[in-house]
This record gives structure tokens, sequence and C-alpha cells, in this order.
């Protein structure tokens, strides 16, 4: 069993930034992908940004030169880090890991950690 805890999450006013943390706990396999995704009650869920185990990364449009996704095998630990925050990007973020690689479905989502991007 794969449990994430999301973290980092704030207010901040335009232009600002924000690190987002998703610690993972239980067995993820080397073939895994991360990802972050947000959900807003304007928005439905949309994906942000993915991390193949190989390390190549996928952002949604809008999001590239923004956010930055990484994460540290080591830790089982994934990062999101968000500058110049637009009042768009207020939701609230989850993490997520596809056990059988980008693509190949959600196994296992966090709780969330909220961005309230103020003007």
């Amino acid at each position: 069993q794969v449990q994430l805890v999301e973290s980092g999450g704030g207010s901040v006013q335009v232009g600002g930034s924000l690190r987002l943390t998703c610690a993972a706990s239980g067995y993820i396999s080397d073939s895994a992908c991360m990802t972050w995704s947000r959900e807003s009650p304007e928005k439905e869920r949309e994906g942000v940004a993915a991390m193949e185990s190989d390390g190549s990364t996928m952002y949604a449009d809008g999001i590239k030169g923004r956010f930055t996704i990484s994460r540290d095998n080591a830790k089982n630990t994934l990062y999101l880090q968000m500058n110049d925050l637009k009042p768009e990007d207020t939701a609230r973020y989850y993490c997520a890991v596809e056990l059988g690689g980008c693509g190949s479905g959600t196994d296992y989502y966090g709780q969330g950690t909220q961005v309230t991007v103020s003007s």
C-alpha cells in the first residue's frame, strides 16, 4: 500500500512562489510515474506535471517555464516548484503515482494541498 502526503501549499500573491512536497511511503517501483494534478471548483481535475522514472518530464500548457517537477527517489519524495504564480493557479494540488508508468492510470492519490493566489 502506498500513501502520499502533500504539503507546502498556502496563500501567496500574484508573482509569488511555492514549493509543494509529496512524501510517499510504501513500495514504489522503479518504473513508476509520479504526477501533480490540480482541481478547483471552477475546473475539473487537470494534469499539471509528470515525471517518469528515467527523469523525463511533461508539463501542461501554460505551466511550462513556471513550474518544475522533480523527485528524490532515495527519499521517495516528489516536488513541484511553482514560480510566477497567477490567480488561475488557485486550486487544490494532488500528488499521484502511476505504478505502470505515465499514462498507465493512477493507482494512488494523496489528499491534496491548497494553493491560493491573490492579486
